[in-house]
């Protein structure tokens, strides 16, 4: 079982950054929907937003998925933390799929490789934030942190 510490000490500046991303990709998606308006949903005209390439249709997931982000991190409970995990995971696996095909027809949300970079980056940021900001009573912060000091307990040193 994979081990999240509980109750981590930068858990506020994590959340801060998670919701700063989650910021910038609500803003980029409603500049992207206003500047796509009265197009087709998955166009692939040249529109530059925030320096990212878009299409209404990926203007319209960056609302969603930003308004989503900020949720998370506006919340002190374990929701967040699993808001977090998901959504690093979310942008890692797309940021993949949509650089497998970049240069095909395929690319229906119109990315340009800035846009995988992007992605790619805030992914493994909301993953690392997603791993440090579980929260626990303070029980189970105490007993991670003495497993950690004295990891090997009695019962394995016989």
């Amino acid at each position: 079982m994979a081990h999240f510490p509980v109750n981590h000490p930068a858990r506020p500046i994590y959340r801060v950054l998670s919701g700063v991303i989650g910021l910038y990709i609500l803003v980029f998606g409603v500049w992207g929907v206003v500047q796509t308006a009265g197009e087709s949903l998955f166009g692939r005209e040249s529109n530059w937003v925030l320096g990212l390439r878009t299409n209404l249709a990926f203007s319209l997931a960056s609302v969603i998925f930003g308004a989503f982000l900020l949720v998370g991190a506006s919340r002190r409970t374990n929701l967040g933390h699993y808001m977090n995990l998901t959504a690093g995971i979310i942008f890692l696996v797309t940021s993949i799929l949509m650089m497998s095909v970049l240069q095909t027809d395929a690319n229906f949300l119109n990315f340009s490789m800035s846009t995988v970079i992007v992605s790619m980056l805030f992914g493994l940021v909301l993953l690392g934030t997603g791993l440090y900001d579980k929260v626990g009573p303070p029980e189970h912060a105490e007993a991670a942190r003495r497993h950690r000091k004295h990891p090997v307990s009695e019962a394995h040193t016989r």
